[in-house]
């Protein structure tokens, strides 16, 4: 996990930051979960979130202004340093830096989601299962994963070992889970998958 952390904190060295990038570079994002996505949380002022991969807060700042409150996670320290100047304007949002496996967490959330963060997760069973036991029933979990296979984020000077994510197993992990998938739906880059945890009263 080392390289994973070394990857994004030189990633704000070089001063990438999606939260930042011009309009054309957003729309680019976006190809990966844009407004579909952001609509499937279901939002709304009474509603806490948790972001599983907030970088450096290119989503939060769409989702921020439609919940109560937003507790955002990631493992590279500079990103969520640079996290916290881009989302200063929140008063909502508490971020955290630390990798979501190993965490404890002493609430649930009505929404998680992530994009873009899984292929980071090996054992990905556990991730979901993880997640389940966070949402509050009737919680929803919406998750957006790459198309792309490759096993290796290239940057030329550095590769970082990733785990590529396959739909049907995803699918399986989130029944394992009694995660219910609600909606599915594909953009340019990815699939997303919308689940509820269902109420057991």
């Amino acid at each position: 996990m080392r390289d994973v952390i070394e990857h994004y904190n030189k990633l704000i060295d070089e001063n990438n930051d999606p939260a930042r990038d011009p309009k054309p570079l957003r729309d680019y994002m976006d190809k990966w979960d844009g407004e579909k996505f952001i609509e499937s949380m279901q939002l709304d002022k009474s509603k806490s979130a948790m972001e599983i991969g907030i970088g450096t807060g290119r989503l939060a700042i769409k989702v921020a202004p439609n919940c109560k409150s937003l507790c955002g996670i990631d493992i590279s320290e500079k990103t969520i340093g640079r996290a916290k100047e881009n989302l200063s304007m929140y008063q909502n949002i508490n971020l955290i830096c630390g990798d979501f496996m190993s965490l404890e967490f002493e609430e649930q959330f009505d929404v998680i989601y992530s994009s873009l963060t899984f292929m980071h997760i090996q054992d990905k069973l556990s991730g979901i299962q993880k997640i389940a036991t966070l949402l509050t029933n009737n919680g929803l979990f919406v998750l957006s994963i790459d198309k792309n296979q490759n096993e290796y984020i290239d940057m030329g000077d550095r590769r970082v070992k990733i785990y590529p994510d396959n739909p049907n197993d995803i699918r399986c992990y989130l029944s394992i889970s009694k995660l219910k998938i609600i909606n599915e739906f594909e953009t340019d880059h990815a699939y997303v998958m919308v689940s509820t945890k269902a109420s057991l009263v």
